[in-house]
């Protein structure tokens, strides 16, 4: 499992379509995923966006594109970056990004589970 987070007005734009992601692609030649795992990491980057926000749950196996671990950043960690579209039918679940009241990152119970890297 990999999470995109993405604004929930966008994801209601592209949820009914067959794929998505023109737009990540030609901007920086893939679309930026997380595990479970990680994905504390990359929320500071949301901590600004004001829009409401939605975690796609997508199942890598059920990808039709490529997925590269890679650490583009330097941190010495690797994150899945998806080289094409990603097919719809491969988001099993999309769950609220939750907020506290300082803007920061709640962790949905569905990954309570899941130790942060």
């Amino acid at each position: 499992m990999i999470l995109h987070c993405i604004k929930k007005i966008d994801w209601e734009d592209r949820k009914n379509k067959t794929s998505w992601g023109e737009e990540e692609l030609a901007k920086d030649g893939f679309i930026h995923c997380s595990t479970i795992e990680l994905f504390w990491r990359v929320t500071k980057f949301f901590e600004e966006v004001e829009d409401e926000l939605v975690i796609l749950c997508i199942d890598e196996d059920q990808l039709d594109s490529e997925v590269v671990y890679e650490d583009t950043e330097n941190t010495g960690k690797l994150f899945p970056h998806v080289y094409g579209l990603i097919n719809n039918d491969a988001v099993v679940d999309v769950l609220p990004y939750l907020r506290d009241e300082e803007g920061q990152y709640i962790k949905n119970k569905e990954f309570i589970e899941f130790e942060d890297e």
